[in-house]
């Protein structure tokens, strides 16, 4: 039942009346939420998307007044995890913690994909997004990224770069259309190897995540030249932008957000948008977001959210169209 008494809202014994009335679909979409809500995670626990749901998830909890319980179902990246909710019943009580890779990136470069960020899930807010770091072995003599650029147009030969995704692999194709720079791309299994082939002088330069990268870089064993967009990231305040660098279009960001399947009652997806909101905005929420996890809060409109969503799709598709990528699912 509601949290707030039919008798107030509707005034004296009018209530069991209306509510009567009232039919079985409206009633429930009246009281949600009147039992635990799902977020599923698809990727394991302990990983960054798991603990920004359970992060965000146990504030939710809080404002709507149900439990909000975390479930990891992994697989292909994700992207089984967007399957599973697109099929879900719309009624506000299974909501998927979607990251671009899934999400946009994945709408782009997989034809046969079974869901669809806008399509068949309706995004409701975004969590957080924070930039990707370009950086190359402390051995290698370039100082910023033009230098970069003149170094592996110099040596065609050691022009490569290593990737475990389609992220990071989509963000170096955008600065080598952008730069003209070669660079052949080697597969890796995790970041952390990806960041070890350059201390090892295995690969040329990497765009990565900051988790691996950042506690390398303090240590001096390799080199950030930028991080992708327009602004700095606050763990390496001395590193310059893509933008500042002079390339403000090698803009691919990392980011997790909240999704419903599509047909969700307007008063439902209503009720979550403004949850959530408060949930992501909430000031320990957010400080720990910022500081401990290096991730620029999201919460804003869902509206915002939505055109980030779909202008990725496109962003990355041109991308994979320019570079003529093929990815395998």
């Amino acid at each position: 039942m509601s949290y707030f008494s039919r008798r107030s809202v509707l005034g004296g014994f009018a209530a069991p009346v209306a509510a009567a009335v009232l039919p079985a679909p409206a009633r429930a979409q009246g009281d949600y939420p009147n039992r635990p809500v799902r977020l599923i995670v698809g990727f394991a626990a302990g990983g960054g998307n798991d603990i920004f749901a359970r992060l965000v998830g146990a504030k939710l909890s809080e404002i709507l007044g149900q439990p909000v319980v975390v479930e990891n179902r992994t697989g292909a990246g994700g992207r089984l995890s967007g399957e599973y909710v697109s099929n879900q019943p719309a009624d506000g009580y299974t909501l998927l913690v979607g990251a671009i890779g899934a999400m946009s990136i994945a709408a782009a470069i997989y034809p046969d994909l079974k869901y669809h960020p806008t399509k068949t899930l309706t995004p409701l807010a975004m969590i957080g997004n924070f930039p990707l770091i370009l950086a190359v072995s402390s051995d290698n003599p370039s100082r910023n990224v033009k230098e970069l650029v003149e170094w592996g147009k110099q040596h065609p030969d050691k022009a490569n770069y290593p990737s475990t995704s389609p992220l990071f692999t989509i963000a170096m194709e955008q600065l080598k259309l952008k730069s003209g720079m070669p660079g052949v791309m080697i597969p890796y299994k995790s970041s952390n190897e990806m960041i070890l082939s350059l201390i090892e002088g295995q690969t040329m330069a990497a765009i990565a995540d900051p988790p691996p990268t950042v506690p390398q870089v303090k240590a001096g064993k390799v080199n950030a030249l930028a991080v992708t967009g327009a602004e700095r990231l606050a763990e390496l305040p001395d590193v310059p932008s893509m933008a500042e660098a002079g390339y403000p279009n090698v803009d691919m960001q990392a980011w997790s957000g909240i999704f419903a399947p599509v047909a969700t009652p307007p008063a439902i997806l209503a009720k979550l948008e403004k949850a959530l909101s408060q949930s992501i905005r909430d000031p320990e929420v957010s400080a720990k977001l910022k500081n401990h996890l290096a991730v620029a809060p999201g919460g804003g409109p869902p509206d915002d959210f939505r055109h980030i969503v779909e202008d990725d799709i496109v962003k990355v598709r041109n991308v994979v169209k320019a570079a003529n990528l093929k990815f395998e699912e």
